[in-house]
């Protein structure tokens, strides 16, 4: 039977991108230019950073949607679950009846707070104490290593694949593809992501918001004037 890994992290790798802040405005100037808006095709964006502010501050939200980023994400079955939540984007996961499931699971790190405070729309995550901490921890493995092990019986007992993996937790670790557009990515970060100055409140997992920060640290870079003007809109997707 395989070493049983327990992890903390999660990965996020930009696998293949189209996406340029140029791409937002040849796409908005053909409202008015028509044909001659192939122009702005391999336009020079830093001298139109103002029709990007206009267009997010006024929610004009379809130019932003003629790019495409993929990611190819690692991260723990619970997140996928919360990721799928968002019919704005094209996902292939890890199949858990095609392949045997590889043992590694997550496991909640030091710097994961534990204890909930106040009620749904309105709570935040503290600091637990350690005894909390240590027994979390020594759950999750506890439960993760005994629920392999029933995931491997069945295997070796010629049990189908899509029946073992029914013992599995949603910790267990997966991985998958996605694929969505600048407009996409913006409506996830801002329900995903917790900023201080973010137009509205968002209180996300935080095992999702390490992936949401990891896109959103990669599609900055690729379109960075999109993305400026997302923060000064308040984090609010057009």
């Amino acid at each position: 039977m395989a070493e049983v890994e327990f992890r903390s992290d999660v990965s996020v790798e930009l696998v293949r991108a189209a996406a340029q802040d140029a791409d937002v405005l040849f796409a908005a100037r053909v409202s008015t230019k028509g044909e001659q808006s192939l122009e702005d095709v391999n336009g020079d964006a830093e001298r139109a950073q103002g029709l990007i502010n206009y267009l997010m501050r006024d929610r004009h939200g379809s130019p932003f949607e003629h790019n495409s980023m993929t990611f190819f994400v690692s991260a723990p079955i619970f997140v996928f679950r919360e990721f799928m939540r968002h019919r704005i984007a094209s996902y292939n996961e890890e199949s858990g009846r095609y392949r045997e499931l590889r043992p590694v699971f997550y496991v909640p790190g030091p710097e994961r707070r534990l204890v909930q405070q106040g009620k749904p729309g309105a709570y935040e995550f503290v600091e637990g104490t350690a005894e909390q901490y240590d027994i979390a921890v020594k759950q999750t493995k506890a439960a993760c290593e005994q629920a392999y092990a029933a995931y491997q019986a069945m295997l070796d007992a010629g049990i189908a694949r899509e029946v073992a993996r029914g013992v599995l937790p949603v910790a267990t670790y997966s991985s998958m593809y996605v694929t969505m557009n600048a407009r996409a990515l913006m409506n996830f970060l801002s329900l995903r992501t917790k900023r201080d100055d973010s137009a509205f409140p968002s209180f996300p997992q935080r095992e999702i918001e390490m992936v949401a920060d990891k896109m959103e640290s990669f599609w900055s870079e690729l379109m960075p004037l999109t993305h400026a003007a997302f923060e000064r809109s308040g984090r609010v997707a057009p």
